[in-house]
């Protein structure tokens, strides 16, 4: 959504995680994704860093003037907290030790937060009246939060959040980068990502 925002292109391969191209792997060992090589030979092996090299090189709509130290506040807490709990919640089946319930009310503790944030702005955007870094880096995670029981969450008591979730799931900085491609096998062209660059 970054690189939309940006209005930038790159080169999209669409990988598989269970059948890692052995290019990925040659640029970034630790195979996990994304991973973004700059034509200066540089690798970005973080959505973080991706986003801030994305935005750095033009920012129309503005989503690097929140304030930094707040922005990188509740990036972390979502790395170091909400991540954790999110995982069990969608993987519990894999984390025995705990209900689902469990996992899913210790990931409450950042929907709270993030609902006290939201009414602190009048519901628009995490820290301001427009969106954020914070916006576009968190909302992937409260949507996969989210969509583990979509029904609970629509209905929990989190109104200013779960309106946030909807209009982010619809928004065309969202819609217009959320495409299946076909996986990309040694040799083949990649694709433009986005496919039109404003």
């Amino acid at each position: 959504m970054a690189i939309h925002s940006a209005n930038l292109q790159v080169e999209l391969r669409e990988v598989v995680l269970r059948d890692k191209p052995q290019e990925m792997l040659t640029l970034s060992p630790k195979g996990t994704v994304p991973v973004l090589k700059l034509t200066n030979g540089d690798v970005l092996e973080e959505s973080l860093d991706i986003m801030k090299w994305a935005l750095a090189l033009q920012d129309p709509a503005g989503l690097l003037e929140a304030d930094a130290s707040r922005v990188q506040t509740l990036i972390e807490n979502n790395d170091n907290e909400f991540k954790h709990w999110l995982d069990r919640y969608k993987y519990a089946d894999r984390h025995p030790e705990q209900s689902e319930t469990h996992y899913r009310e210790k990931g409450e503790e950042t929907l709270s937060m993030l609902e006290t944030l939201l009414a602190e702005q009048d519901g628009l955007a995490l820290l301001g009246a427009k969106p954020s870094l914070a916006d576009y880096a968190l909302f992937p995670f409260v949507r996969q939060f989210a969509r583990v029981n979509e029904a609970w969450f629509l209905s929990a008591s989190y109104p200013l959040l779960i309106d946030w979730y909807q209009r982010w799931s619809t928004a065309p900085a969202f819609t217009s980068v959320m495409k299946k491609y076909a996986k990309w096998e040694s040799g083949q062209e990649p694709i433009n990502f986005p496919e039109t660059a404003d």
